[in-house]
C-alpha cells in the first residue's frame, strides 16, 4: 500500500502512523534489544523517497511511527528494559537516525505488554519523549493505551502528560458498544487523561467498540457538539483501502465541517 492511495482532505490535519518499530532484533527468532529500534513496517513503498515526496506534495500531513506493538514474528512484544539509562540513551541514538532517515515528524507509543514496572516505563517513555522534542527530533507525541494497559499508560501521564501531545486511545479493544457506552467511555477516560487531546477510534478491519455502521460517527458527532472531540484515530490503512476509504473520508469530512 503506498501514502498516495489514501484521501486526503486538506481542511484537516492528517497523521500517518507507520507500524512499526520495535526494539528487537528483525530475524526469524526476534529477541529484545534493549531500545535499538529496528524498522518492522513495508519499507518497499514506505521508503525515505515515498515519505519525503509525500509530504511535499501534502502540506498538512506528518507522519509518526509507532513503536511496540503487540506482536514480532510469532511473539509478544515486550518492553523489556535492561535498565533506564542504557534503554533511553539506546533508543533515543536509534529511533534519531530512524526518524531522520524516514522524514518522520512524531512518535506513538504502543507497548502492549510489559516486563518492567508502570514507574520504569514511564521514567524511560517519558524521558525518551523529552529529548526527542527538546533536540527538535519529533514535534509530537502520541500514545495509544486501552483499559487493560491503563496502569501503565496513567503512570506515564501523571508524570509526562505535558510532553504527550495525543491520546489515540483504542475504544475497539472494548466489546461492542452502542453509541451511548462509547460516549460514556469516552468521557471515562477524556477524565483519566485529563487536559490531554483524545481521539475516537475505530477498527476498519473487525474488532470490537463501536463500528460505523453502528453509529460511530453518530457519537462522534454528539462529541464534537460538546467540544471533547480531538480527532478520529483509524485502526488500519490495509483494511480500510478493501473498503475504499470511505470512513476516511467521512471522518475528514467531519472534523472539517
Amino acid at each position: 500500500m503506498k501514502l498516495s492511495d489514501v484521501p486526503i482532505n486538506s481542511k484537516v490535519e492528517f497523521h500517518f502512523i507507520l507500524a512499526f518499530a520495535i526494539d528487537y532484533t528483525d530475524d526469524n527468532h526476534p529477541s529484545p534489544t534493549n531500545g535499538k529500534f529496528n524498522v518492522f513496517w513495508e519499507t518497499n513503498h514506505l521508503g525515505p523517497g515515498q515519505i519525503g515526496s509525500f509530504k511535499g506534495s501534502n502540506s498538512n500531513v506528518k507522519i509518526a511511527v509507532s513503536l511496540g506493538g503487540d506482536s514480532v514474528g510469532s511473539g509478544k512484544a515486550f518492553f523489556a528494559p535492561k535498565s533506564k539509562t542504557s534503554w533511553v540513551q539506546n533508543a533515543v541514538s536509534s529511533l534519531t537516525y530512524m526518524i531522520n532517515k524516514y522524514h518522520i515528524d512524531g512518535i506513538d507509543i504502543d507497548y502492549e505488554h510489559f516486563k518492567a514496572s508502570p514507574e520504569m516505563f514511564a521514567e524511560c517513555i517519558g524521558q525518551l519523549i523529552t529529548i526527542l522534542k527538546k533536540s527538535g527530533t519529533i514535534s509530537f507525541a502520541s500514545i495509544a493505551p486501552y483499559e487493560e494497559i491503563n496502569s501503565h499508560y496513567l503512570a506515564l501521564w501523571r508524570k509526562y502528560g505535558h510532553v504527550i501531545d495525543y491520546v489515540n486511545f483504542q475504544f475497539y479493544a472494548y466489546d461492542k458498544l452502542s453509541v451511548s457506552h462509547f460516549i460514556s467511555n469516552f468521557k471515562k477516560q477524556a477524565s483519566n487523561y485529563e487536559g490531554g487531546q483524545l481521539l475516537a477510534s475505530f477498527e476498519s478491519g473487525g474488532g470490537g467498540g463501536l463500528k460505523p455502521a453502528n453509529g460511530f460517527f453518530e457519537a462522534c458527532n454528539e462529541l464534537k457538539d460538546q467540544g471533547k472531540l480531538g480527532g478520529i484515530f483509524i485502526w488500519c490503512a490495509e483494511e480500510s483501502k478493501n473498503k475504499g476509504f470511505q470512513y476516511e473520508k467521512k471522518s475528514q469530512d467531519l472534523l472539517a465541517a
